[in-house]
């Protein structure tokens, strides 16, 4: 008998259905010479603390570093306390029977990080010493599942990939329990100031913006500007200075000749630059960046579009989910005209989908070496049935971002008028000439918001036009915005480095805080942990969060790069690099935030005592 091991129900029920196999056993399916099982996910975890011997919170046992790990059954909180999950041990007794019983045993956790982990770690736990092969799939569809066990891989080649996901777990492990148990024993042991790898630089992040915004000191400015007449087209020009004085605004002021009060001269045209611009399309879609899309144009945190479009991925309407990549190979590309030619009949895409039909495909999205474990988020092709609002939302996001990204290029004029009266002044305008991928999600105009002039008219070089109007303007610096979930989901790609070039910030992926898959949970773990909260749709420390960020700002567990740096080497020892080397930092760097916070956290007990909940 092939044993199939899932990570979750639902998908060992789809692989069963697509093998025929309907025979319903408890906790498994059999048929066809199969059985499919599956886990719960994570159905076992590091053992804690006190596995080791180290019970209670005690100074006395920091840091705790264990010679070996061990493994232990997920716990569940019960009046009791923390209990062994009963359903999670049945379930591991039913899988241990199968894989004692199996001719061959067959992976099919979710093709990534902690996908083996979830197996590698059950595996390891019954002590089974069975061979296994790999299911490395990047859609549901049954074509792709048949596939997929026509070409099944020996576990082995993804030793190093759970190698990675192993040090990752222990490092969470060594880092979390220290620094989380040193804090809160300094800090009195009044609560649980729970720390971690990734989620304290994350809340670092947070709590240095909303500083910096809420203590932002505006600087007053002034402009100013003009309204110019071309044969009837009026359109407006501002200052190139800034002025720190009104005074010294109002003399530039009163030198601007305006001809509507009669005087003689208007505004000197001295340069009209009018030069085309073209707007490459953008990258697919990974999890990171559709994410950050869903929570801009619908609101969805980043837990809400992960969990989404992990729905849509088991209905076998997307592929696979949790990816990092934003490109795809020239296999897939092959695949993508038959998914345009879906679309036609589309209510909101057709239009675009029909012109992509006689089009040549922009190949930008297109590059094998920068496809990691799975491609980007594509459609499968599969039409979609009664979805949900919000799965639609979704669904429609990869759908556009497809069209878009095999689109044409945004052709633009960008005309820059410099005018002078008194000053230098310049006018600023976009003409689109062809919308091309813009016209996918009709935001051409969107683009040119922030403008003040919808369209430029025609001058030449040394013409005087009247100034029909001037005005003194007043304005203020502004801070840099609070972090949202977009935005702060970009930072995290990159560490906090603030890059706007999509294809810059996607080289520097693995050098970012945690991953693709991890950064929602990320987030909602500091809302749980109430060191933030969100106000509309903004994330603001609460002032237990920013206690904890007073005490942890300067060590080295709140340094995003430092941080960043780990996950990089992580992805490096997926590709063979030390574990041993990873390991031995980590230790040391355990040893000296433990001993940081445990004189550091002294001060906290007192701020705790009289810190209400939020902001």
């Amino acid at each position: 008998m092939k044993i199939v091991i899932a990570e979750k129900p639902s998908v060992g029920r789809e692989l069963a259905k697509v093998f025929g196999a309907t025979t319903r056993k408890d906790g498994y399916i059999e048929g066809k010479g199969y059985s499919f099982t599956w886990a719960f996910g994570h159905l076992l975890q590091l053992a804690p603390p006190q596995d080791y011997g180290f019970i209670g919170w005690r100074k006395q046992h920091l840091p705790m570093l264990p010679a070996k790990f061990k493994l232990a059954i997920r716990k569940i909180k019960t009046k009791d306390g923390f209990v062994e999950d009963p359903g999670v041990r049945k379930q591991l007794d039913i899988i241990k029977k199968l894989f004692d019983e199996a001719t061959e045993i067959i992976v099919a956790t979710d093709a990534g990080r902690e996908g083996e982990l979830i197996f590698r770690y059950i595996y390891y736990f019954l002590k089974c010493k069975k061979p296994f092969k790999r299911l490395w799939i990047s859609s549901q569809t049954d074509e792709a599942i048949k596939d997929g066990f026509r070409n099944l891989k020996p576990g082995t080649d993804y030793d190093t990939l759970f190698n990675s996901a192993h040090c990752r777990s222990e490092s969470d492990w060594l880092v979390g329990m220290n620094a989380t148990q040193a804090l809160s024993i300094s800090a009195g042991n009044k609560s649980v100031l729970s720390l971690g790898r990734v989620q304290t630089p994350t809340l670092a992040m947070v709590c240095a913006r909303y500083l910096e915004n809420k203590n932002f000191v505006p600087q007053t400015y002034f402009q100013i500007g003009i309204q110019l007449d071309k044969d009837g087209q009026l359109f407006k020009a501002i200052s190139v200075a800034n002025y720190k004085t009104q005074e010294e605004a109002q003399a530039i002021f009163d030198k601007v000749e305006d001809v509507a009060s009669g005087v003689a001269l208007g505004g000197n045209i001295t340069a009209v630059e009018a030069k085309p611009r073209k707007e490459p399309p953008p990258l697919l879609h990974d999890l990171s960046s559709l994410q950050q899309e869903a929570n801009k144009k619908h609101g969805f945190t980043a837990d809400q579009t992960l969990n989404l479009l992990q729905n849509l991925y088991e209905s076998k309407l997307v592929s696979y989910p949790r990816t990092g990549s934003r490109y795809i190979g020239d296999d897939i590309f092959a695949t993508v005209p038959a998914l345009i030619n879906n679309l036609v009949v589309h209510p909101e895409f057709g239009r675009s989908a029909t012109f992509l039909q006689t089009a040549t495909l922009s190949k930008r999205s297109v590059n094998a070496k920068k496809v990691t474990d799975h491609h980007a988020i594509l459609p499968t092709g599969i039409q979609p049935q009664h979805l949900s609002k919000d799965h639609q939302a979704i669904y429609d996001l990869v759908v556009g971002r497809m069209l878009e990204a095999f689109h044409q290029e945004c052709v633009k004029e960008v005309t820059k008028i410099t005018i002078e009266s008194g000053t230098t002044f310049q006018a600023n305008g976009t003409v689109i000439r062809s919308a091309g991928w813009r016209s996918v999600f009709n935001e051409v105009e969107d683009d040119k918001k922030d403008e003040d002039n919808p369209a430029l008219p025609k001058v030449k070089k040394g013409e005087l036009l009247p100034i029909v109007n001037k005005a003194l303007l007043e304005k203020q610096t502004k801070p840099k915005p609070l972090y949202n979930e977009a935005s702060l989901l970009k930072a995290l790609e990159t560490s906090g480095k603030e890059i706007e070039d999509e294809e810059l910030r996607y080289a520097m992926k693995d050098s970012g805080l945690g991953t693709p898959a991890t950064r929602a949970a990320i987030i909602e773990t500091l809302l749980t942990r109430e060191y933030i909260s969100r106000e509309k749709r903004n994330l603001v420390p609460t002032l237990k969060g920013l206690a904890v960020y007073e005490i942890v700002k300067d060590k080295k567990i709140a340094q995003a790069e430092l941080t960043g740096q780990w996950e990089k080497r992580l992805e490096e020892i997926r590709a063979g690099a030390s574990v041993t080397e990873f390991k031995a930092e980590i230790a040391e760097y355990t040893k000296n935030i433990t001993q940081e916070l445990l004189v550091a956290g002294a001060s906290l007990s007192a701020q705790l005592a009289e810190t209400p909940a939020t902001v």
